[in-house]
């Protein structure tokens, strides 16, 4: 496998929609999954999602979850120490490449480059400048169902963390807002879609405010609750 690759898992529909055109593609066989966690609270950044969710998602696509996890709070240091021995890790293990679900963020695209230059690894984007409002839609179109767990209230409204992206809630969206949520302005869990052998069966918990952001607790339904320290999960860093 020449062109193994690992696919940065954030728990969302991008990451989800960059799996689902990889495997149609087949150029780059995706054998595995990597998220980077925060330690503290067990739970992606940002997203705030639930590790046992990470997990159950990788059953429901059939690989493998590499966990890097970080500390709270993390430094852009201790950051990119995860990050180098997590990429050397893959590189022994034969991969060649390591994928990613951004869209155009300039910034961002040549972080994760610079990241793995020299390491005989690349990065690659299945999905970078694709129109986001077209993306969304051929997304929802294709099947992908997402719920939002983290909204920033800054640039939407509060009520909209918990709710299912739908056709309808993307015609909602303020004017100005990214319909992909690319700037920040949301975050997202998939619970079912192309790339999934089955749905999961989730739901709601509480809804939130910390650190200036609107966080939704997502969790498989039926599942027991754990008390967990009332602080936001890690905002961590590119």
């Amino acid at each position: 496998m020449s062109n193994k690759t690992w696919l940065s898992w954030s728990s969302g529909k991008d990451s989800a929609w960059a799996l689902h055109v990889l495997r149609q593609s087949g150029d780059y066989p995706v054998a595995g999954l990597f998220t980077t966690v925060n330690s503290a609270f067990n739970r992606v950044a940002m997203h705030a999602v639930r590790v046992e969710l990470l997990r159950a998602q990788a059953r429901a696509v059939g690989l493998p979850l590499y966990l890097i996890e970080i500390p709270y709070p993390c430094s852009n240091e201790q950051y990119a120490a995860a990050m180098t021995e997590f990429v050397a890790h893959a590189h022994e293990e034969g991969v060649r490449y390591f994928a990613f679900g951004d869209l155009y963020l300039e910034d961002v695209r040549r972080y994760r480059e610079e990241r793995l230059q020299g390491t005989g690894m690349a990065a690659i984007f299945p999905l970078w400048g694709r129109p986001t409002r077209e993306l969304l839609s051929e997304m929802l179109a294709g099947g992908l169902r997402a719920c939002l767990t983290c909204v920033d209230p800054r640039s939407l409204p509060a009520s909209f963390a918990g709710q299912e992206l739908t056709q309808a809630l993307l015609d909602s969206l303020p004017e100005g807002i990214d319909p992909c949520g690319e700037n920040g302005e949301f975050h997202s869990f998939v619970f079912d879609g192309p790339m999934f052998d089955y749905p999961l069966d989730v739901e709601m918990g509480e809804v939130v405010e910390r650190d200036g952001f609107v966080f939704a607790d997502c969790r498989l339904r039926g599942s027991a609750v754990t008390a967990e320290p009332r602080q936001t999960v890690e905002s961590g860093s590119k």
